[in-house]
């Protein structure tokens, strides 16, 4: 990446050198690769070293940059899909599926879930967590609830605790009818639990898909999954007939 100076554009400047930076970025580095130091960066484009890190600030919130402690500020690797469509329908913990379960754990469901699978505050369901990473890093973490009525095979002794466990519930539960799924997206702040878990600070944004399973008996199961906001973009239908991501307008078949 050679010396630019900026021109004098109408736009704030700090816009105007994202949108620079942003194509170096696609030209000259490949994911993962550090980015010269502020002073270097800011004397190749003739700008303050405050207009550089307004620039920086932005593609790092648009997914584009990581800054990591010890590191540096490195080229962040592709943003993942997640299927919002409703053309495929499957369990979770289907081959494939990329995630990877950490535990599970008998517990009452929150409230809001509780009502979406008919039961009561008190009622215990398998809470089975798992994680998703890309590029070794953490990109999501979800909670499926999942109500002791649809895996009626499910055995305590077998696997009773930690990764065995969170296996278990998804393999009796593929075992189950499913007959379809919905899903609801919306934006959302990252819970200090959340935060911890997708190494980012509390409150920043994520995106809250959440899925409920339906079987023979109505709601099977709920899935609330927590996607980094700056890492992910959203996908609708089997063909990827619209798609919604960074800097890049919808478009539609």
């Amino acid at each position: 990446m050679g010396t630019t100076q900026l021109e004098s554009v109408p736009e704030p400047k700090y816009w105007h050198l994202k949108t620079v930076l942003s194509e170096a970025l696609d030209q000259d580095f490949a994911v993962g690769e550090v980015l010269p130091n502020e002073r270097e960066l800011a004397a190749r484009f003739g700008v303050a070293r405050a207009t550089l890190r307004q620039a920086l600030e932005q593609l790092e919130l648009e997914g584009r940059l990581q800054r990591r402690r010890g590191v540096g500020t490195t080229v962040a690797p592709p943003r993942v899909g997640v299927d919002v469509g409703t053309a495929r329908h499957s369990w979770p913990g289907e081959a494939g599926d990329g995630w990877q379960p950490v535990d599970a754990t008998e517990a009452p469901a929150p409230t809001a879930v509780a009502r979406i699978l008919g039961l009561t505050a008190s009622d215990q369901v398998h809470v089975v967590r798992r994680t998703r990473v890309t590029h070794g890093q953490p990109v999501a973490a979800e909670l499926l609830y999942v109500p002791g009525t649809s895996v009626p095979g499910l055995s305590g002794i077998d696997a009773p605790a930690g990764p065995a466990r969170a296996r278990a519930v998804l393999r009796e539960l593929q075992r189950a009818e499913l007959l379809g799924q919905d899903r609801a997206v919306e934006l959302g702040s990252a819970r200090a639990d959340d935060a911890k878990e997708l190494d980012r600070l509390p409150g920043a944004p994520v995106l809250l898909v959440t899925t409920r399973y339906f079987g023979p008996e109505g709601t099977a199961a709920v899935s609330v999954a927590t996607y980094r906001a700056d890492t992910c973009r959203l996908t609708f239908g089997a063909s990827g007939d619209v798609e919604i991501h960074e800097d890049a307008p919808a478009r539609a078949s």
